[in-house]
């Protein structure tokens, strides 16, 4: 191929073709030839070619074990040409994404088809070079070129082809994406809602618009939103919210179930509803179900609005930065990823720049560095004094969600901002669903607890101090607010203090220093020199782990490469005395920045008819960002030392905290130590905190209930405990609606009892055999990621030669959002991963026909589940861990049977496992006890040609 450039042409280019397996090449040469080559006769070859053509460059070097190289990543241009598009990373989602006769499977047929994809994208840029939204790609990919991106020749001869303009000698303007962005203009304050009920004949009528006239009629579907709606009903007591709880089953259709009552009611109040999710993922799956809602994109984009936390967003400053260091040729290493990002975020739908519509791809190829750069970083936002904030997509976002019908958010958002007393512009909703709710214990675990450590009181010293040398946007505190501060004494006098005090957090460099116990000196003037407070603690508390490890000696232990804990009390008199010396330096930073917010938001006051808009904006943002960001973690810190200091009476039968010590390692060295502060019930801040406040919350899960409790009212009671629901003046409505699916004949369940999972062949024997016996489309699901990699790299090799690819989480260059979706478009493939494979994987159809869980999924044995089994389970700590494992099995289970017409096998290998815990179950489906082969067997013939194809 040639294509035309100026008065020349540009050759297309005679490289080689590259697929890879685990140790296994397949390279189609410039002359037609295929080759199978292993990792060794690979590199040879590609060191002595052009750069070989291929998809995801990191994973195929991770595969072969190769070291990187020079490469044409089709991924790359997959970005430049169509921005903001999802594309599964394999030759089969290439072709399925730009309409292209789909590639066979197998790694021969993917090697073959890289050119035809590479052609079709770059005739793609030639049909649209002449278009308006094509004006700076000739810019961009010049310059990136210039930096060594490999497309830029044949790019930029494609939209020669096109007609495009060519760009000018130094135009830097396509990477000023910015520049081309809506501003946002602010509008008054929304109304307070009104409180209209939506009835339970209205929810079902508004999902039978939302399914559509044609669909099936599913009576558990339209009984859910009937139940649903009593969530929506007016509040009779503040205080008091409307409280559902409704269990659905796998199959019930629950999303358009909820948005059906939620829907009416914004409409109707004129006020969002707070959809929460678990996960980024879930997210987008509910915002995709809303498309039957509002069909137009346009309505879609003003009625519904996705909200995460400021740390997923494009940080146009961030940006700006990053630009200006390319420009001026400082850091030319971020030419063509920036190239990438100027291209997407001049179409991004909200600049939701992890986990949004960038491909997750993206971070894998250009490292999540880069991106971590460029997002909102913590606290760092400069709110109305930055220069992009009209343009800010985070603003945007906050703006478009008052003004919405449906907010669709996450559980960590939601539950962090309650525990701040609010969201970012002080709005609080009064109606929220919570999916996936049984998931609420453990978000308000991770909301509400609180983390002394190395790392977090060093990041507040940086927060404070600026990077103290170190190259970075971030100058501290005084950066940001010194012209509000201005002249003014008494705003002067608390911001340095604050700042004299934050040198007793951790210096840069503490982390070396932990390890060989020798704390820095203060830095302040005053002689002789202070050991700085923040390091002697951490040493203190490091020598109290290690001392107290459990089994063959502590140190041998810390050099093993796993986290170890220890309890808090008796605390040794090291700890102690360190204590006390910190504590009092936490209260010497957090007392004059207390003075310093107050005087700050006292201007609001005192100068209303002098401060303009923006100024106000500011002050109102650094109040919050100053309480948020080291007032409410110096509190708890503070609060902390003093329990530590004076230990509450060994009578206490029970005590709302729990209090323990961390230590982090990595590769035989400590990298970090923690005190770590949880509540026994995070509910209890859940339900004070946002619940009550609430006029109706729905809370829904398809496993909200323990299966295993023969008691239907004590699998209630202990299903309102774990969401927090007892806490609540009034009882929550209960409903529980099957799911449609026939489990016992679309399922078979088994528990091996010949094969001990302790030893790695044989487990990885297990996991083979059962894979080719489905012929593909297995998870393997671990409770221990050595375990998983063990088993990936003794089966991977034999799966690669039966044609089925294995991907494994912790293992390939890929998160996990990629590897599902890779999972889920090629039929045929296996996929290993632990906790976040069981409970975040969606795969209807055959591409998941088998899961396989290598043993009971047992709560982790630490201290703090020790505690919350003593003091939550009733005095029936062995039920407290079955309950658990049932709930974590039926979570495995359910990732099987996605639609009505799937099939599919569920594999325990575990021969230890208790019959107790088989009732975690679906009804109807029988459990049985067999070897290793006639499971294979069964699941062979039950499978039948849909695991063979």
């Amino acid at each position: 191929m040639s294509v035309s450039h100026g008065p020349g042409s540009v050759s297309f280019p005679e490289w080689p073709a590259l697929a890879a397996g685990t140790g296994l090449a397949v390279v189609l040469t410039a002359d037609g030839e295929v080759l199978q080559l292993d990792s060794r006769e690979a590199a040879k070859l590609l060191d002595s070619s052009e750069p070989p053509l291929l998809i995801h460059a990191p994973a195929i070097w991770r595969r072969l074990g190769l070291r990187a190289m020079p490469a044409y990543d089709l991924l790359e241009l997959f970005a430049f040409v169509r921005p903001a598009k999802p594309a599964v990373p394999t030759a089969r989602g290439l072709a399925q994404t730009l309409d292209l006769p789909l590639v066979g499977q197998g790694l021969e047929n993917a090697a073959s088809s890289l050119p035809n994809l590479a052609l079709a994208l770059l005739e793609e840029l030639t049909r649209d070079a002449g278009l308006p939204a094509s004006r700076d790609l000739p810019a961009l990919a010049r310059r990136m070129g210039e930096a060594g991106w490999l497309w830029a020749p044949l790019v930029l001869a494609a939209l020669d082809r096109g007609g495009a303009i060519p760009p000018p000698a130094k135009d830097g303007n396509a990477f000023r994406v910015w520049r081309r962005l809506p501003e946002w203009e602010e509008g008054a304050p929304p109304p307070e809602p009104s409180s209209l009920p939506v009835s339970p004949v209205e929810a079902r009528t508004r999902l039978a618009r939302l399914v559509g006239e044609d669909a099936e009629t599913r009576q558990g579907q339209a009984d859910y939103a009937s139940a649903a709606a009593a969530a929506f009903t007016p509040r009779e007591v503040a205080g008091a919210p409307n409280i559902v709880l409704a269990e659905a089953g796998t199959g019930t259709g629950k999303t358009l179930g909820y948005v059906a009552p939620a829907s009416l009611w914004a409409e109707r109040n004129h006020a969002p509803v707070w959809i929460s999710t678990y996960t980024r993922h879930l997210q987008r799956q509910v915002e995709s179900e809303l498309e039957r809602l509002f069909p137009d994109p346009k309505e879609r984009h003003r009625r519904v609005v996705l909200r995460k936390g400021r740390e997923n967003y494009l940080c146009l400053l961030n940006m700006e930065d990053a630009v200006t260091a390319v420009l001026v040729g400082s850091n030319p290493a971020l030419t063509v990823p920036l190239g990438l990002i100027a291209r997407w975020a001049s179409v991004t739908s909200d600049g939701d720049i992890l986990g949004g519509d960038l491909p997750g791809w993206f971070i894998e190829i250009f490292g999540a560095p880069l991106l971590g750069s460029l997002a909102d970083r913590r606290g760092e936002c400069l709110y109305a004094a930055c220069s992009h904030w009209k343009r800010c997509f985070v603003e945007h976002g906050i703006r478009r969600a008052r003004e919405a019908d449906l907010v669709v958010a996450n559980h960590a958002l939601v539950l962090t901002q309650a525990a701040w007393g609010g969201l970012d512009d002080n709005y609080v909703p009064t109606r929220y669903v919570f999916d996936e709710g049984h998931h609420i214990f453990d978000a308000a675990d991770a909301a509400f607890s609180a983390e002394l450590s190395g790392r977090e009181a060093a990041e507040l010293r940086r927060w404070l101090l600026g990077a103290e040398g170190m190259r970075s946007r971030g100058k501290g505190l005084t950066s940001r607010i010194g012209d509000l501060v201005g002249e003014r004494a008494d705003l002067m006098a608390p911001l340095d203090a604050a700042l004299m005090a934050a040198r007793s957090l951790p210096a840069p460099g503490w982390g070396s220093r932990l390890t060989h116990d020798t704390p820095s000196p203060d830095e302040t003037p005053a002689e002789p020199v202070a050991a700085n407070p923040s390091e002697t603690f951490l040493v203190a508390l490091r020598t109290q782990v290690l001392a107290r490890l459990s089994g063959r000696g502590g140190e041998d232990e810390a050099r093993a490469g796993f986290a170890a804990e220890c309890d808090l009390h008796p605390t040794s008199e090291d700890v102690v005395g360190a204590a006390e010396t910190l504590k009092r330096a936490l209260m010497r930073i957090a007392e004059p920045l207390t003075n310093l917010r107050a005087r700050l938001l006292a201007r609001l006051d005192e100068e209303a008819d002098e401060l303009d808009q923006a100024t106000r904006a500011r002050i109102e943002g650094m109040g919050r960002t100053i309480a948020r960001r080291a007032l409410e973690p110096l509190k708890a810190w503070i609060a902390m030392l003093a329990e530590l200091i004076e230990p509450p009476a060994v009578s206490d039968t029970f005590r709302g905290h729990v209090q323990f010590l961390r230590l982090d390692r990595s590769e035989g060295h400590v990298r970090d130590v923690a005190l770590l502060r949880h509540w026994l019930d995070p509910t209890l801040p859940f339900a004070t905190t946002l619940a009550a406040p609430a006029h109706g919350l729905l809370i829904t899960s398809a496993t909200l209930r323990d299966g295993g409790e023969d008691d239907p009212e004590r699998a209630w009671t202990e299903a309102e405990a774990r969401v927090g629901a007892n806490h609540l003046a009034l009882p929550a409505i209960r409903a529980s609606l099957p799911s449609p699916f026939d489990y016992a004949a679309r399922t078979r369940a088994f528990v091996i009892n010949d094969v001990d999972t302790g030893d790695p062949a044989s487990l990885a024997a297990a996991y083979r055999t059962l894979f080719l016996s489905s012929g593909g489309g297995g998870l393997g699901l671990f409770t221990a990621i050595g375990r998983l990699r063990s088993v990936h790299r003794r089966i991977a090799p034999a799966l690669e030669q039966a044609g089925l690819p294995l991907y494994a989480q912790h293992i390939d260059a890929m998160n996990n959002s990629t590897l599902v979706d890779i999972f889920r478009a090629e039929e045929n493939s296996c996929l290993l991963g632990t906790d976040a494979m069981r409970d975040g994987v969606d795969v209807p159809g055959n591409a998941l026909r088998l899961v396989v869980f290598e043993r009971v999924p047992w709560p982790r044995p630490d201290i703090l589940h020790r505690e919350r089994r003593i003091h939550l389970s009733g005095g029936a700590p062995k039920e407290f861990d079955d309950r658990i494992a049932r709930l974590r099995l039926r979570q495995a289970f359910g990732r099987l049977i996605r639609r009505v017409d799937d099939r599919g096998v569920f594999v325990l290998l575990d021969r230890r496992t208790p019959t107790r815990l088989l009732s975690a179950f679906p009804p109807g489906v029988a459990v049985e006890r067999v070897g290793l082969a006639e499971a294979a067997a069964t699941t062979r013939e039950f499978l039948g040609p849909q695991g063979q194809e």
